[in-house]
């Protein structure tokens, strides 16, 4: 089977992390988000995808190239112009001849997708919606569905006075290949034009409550949140690496940690890391590959990013961190990035 992946998007509410990193390779774990959804695919035998690019394209098409390293066969799609959720989709349609998946290259989910297309094709939709429950956020399309499925009201982005459900659309799609006929070829949205115009035609359309994980890392907050999410177990990702012994923290391959470093909590530590004396790497912890922790600095719950150098005596509290931190500063609840 096959799949597309929304990954064109400019990740404007992720500045300004996105200023030089697509929202799709934003690193979750040491590893791009995009890289978790891919697994999620080919675990359920889904190993041919699309991915349409728009955002500094390079850098996704370099790090995953055709695919195979990952197992997977990746096309790729380049929007000169951005088309839209849908209209990007549009642009593939002779990739897809028969059931396939879209999914977000920005969301983190681990949707048991074999359950969802059992239930496309059970219903005989032409689409499929993946619904979650959460507590009420209007960034995302809620829904209204029978006791079938069927979906019967659905409004993008919703204000206060027209909230009518806790189900979210998650961006995850189930499609027929009929689905091309109700896309024309201009900018074009699922949330905003698609999913309205299949109900007002009363077209058979479904939605699939999923009871796993979900979350869009749409900001900075629900990015951090996600990194959280992933480290203490919330959805099953591995980490890279083996324990340190007596502790919490898991070491890729190729560090230097000097033996007076202390470890309190979960953290992770990627490749080649160089870790000074008297360091304090704090509960919530994520580094990259490649950093440099100069002595005595002290990290707490903050994402590092690869290739960066923290001075001496640095306290990092709640932040997100890609530049060099020079000596003494304290950080809380920041963000150093480095802007090129």
């Amino acid at each position: 089977m096959k799949a597309f992946i929304l990954a064109a998007g400019a990740g404007t509410r992720l500045r300004p992390l996105t200023y030089e990193c697509p929202k799709p390779m934003i690193p979750l774990l040491n590893k791009p988000v995009i890289e978790h959804t891919l697994n999620n695919l080919k675990k359920h035998n889904i190993d041919s995808v699309v991915m349409n690019l728009h955002t500094l394209p390079e850098m996704i098409t370099d790090y995953f190239g055709n695919g195979k390293k990952f197992g997977l066969d990746i096309k790729y799609s380049l929007e000169e112009t951005l088309l839209g959720t849908a209209g990007g989709l549009k642009k593939c349609q002779k990739f897809f001849d028969s059931t396939f998946v879209v999914m977000s290259g920005d969301g983190l989910s681990n949707v048991d997708l074999t359950s969802v297309i059992a239930f496309h094709k059970r219903k005989k939709s032409l689409a499929t919606m993946v619904l979650k429950k959460i507590e009420t956020k209007f960034a995302y399309g809620i829904t209204l569905t029978e006791k079938s499925g069927k979906i019967v009201k659905f409004v993008e982005k919703p204000t206060w006075g027209s909230v009518f459900s806790d189900t979210v659309n998650t961006g995850i799609y189930v499609f027929e290949p009929e689905i091309f006929k109700y896309i024309p070829d201009t900018f074009y949205d699922f949330g905003k034009d698609l999913w309205p115009r299949l109900l007002k035609l009363k077209k058979p359309i479904y939605a699939y409550l999923m009871n796993g994980y979900w979350t869009d890392i749409g900001n900075i907050d629900e990015y951090k949140q996600g990194v959280k999410d992933a480290l203490f177990n919330k959805i099953a990702i591995n980490i890279e690496g083996k324990k340190i012994k007596n502790t919490e923290a898991f070491v890729d391959s190729g560090c230097q940690i000097d033996k007076t470093v202390k470890f309190i909590g979960k953290s992770v530590i990627g490749k080649n890391c160089v870790i000074g004396k008297n360091v304090v790497i704090d509960n919530g912890t994520v580094i990259g590959d490649n950093v440099k922790i100069q002595n005595d600095a002290i990290i707490k719950d903050s994402i590092i990013w690869s290739n960066t150098v923290i001075g001496k005596n640095v306290k990092l509290h709640s932040s997100i961190i890609s530049t060099k931190v020079p000596s003494k500063l304290s950080v809380y609840n920041g963000l150093l990035f480095n802007i090129k």
